[in-house]
């Protein structure tokens, strides 16, 4: 890299790094002494069709599916559901640490019988960016942003397995 060169990218990134901070103070009347408002971050959908509001409802939403596939999985090898996550270990794309029920801003419910299971995952905090969640075994994961979700909540998602 050239001395040039160097010294271009030097600017550059000095640009980029400082510009927001300029423009931020140019924005705020010198006067004003309240703080600014702190706003949520804008989700970035992952893919067309992404039901999730946050990163944390997309890690919720996928910790589901992969529970969910796994037990179609093993109910199509043992002719029964699991009916302890630790069964699952190795059922599907279902790995050991998976068995952990507190998934980031998630707790993790699981009730399984023989021939059926209940799936929910509770925020820590409910909030629009942080609903519950409640599956079964019929491919359909429910959500509800005011209380814990069940089968009477909003169908956020469904699958055939």
């Amino acid at each position: 890299m050239t001395k040039h060169s160097l010294q271009v990218l030097i600017a550059l990134l000095t640009l980029a790094i400082g510009a927001p901070v300029v423009a931020q103070e140019l924005s705020t009347p010198p006067d004003q002494s309240a703080p600014p408002a702190q706003t949520a971050p804008t989700y970035t959908s992952k893919y067309h069709g992404d039901p999730a509001r946050s990163d944390s409802e997309f890690a919720a939403l996928a910790y589901m599916r992969v529970v969910m596939r796994a037990q179609m999985l093993f109910n199509k090898q043992y002719g029964h559901y699991a009916i302890s996550l630790a069964q699952l270990v190795h059922t599907g794309t279902f790995t050991q640490r998976m068995v952990n029920t507190e998934r980031g801003d998630y707790t993790v419910g699981f009730k399984s019988k023989k021939d059926n299971f209940v799936l929910t995952l509770t925020p820590k905090l409910l909030d629009a960016q942080h609903r519950s969640f409640y599956a079964e075994n019929d491919g359909k994961i429910h959500g509800d942003e005011s209380k814990a979700a069940d089968a009477d909540s909003p169908v956020v998602e469904k699958h055939r397995w």
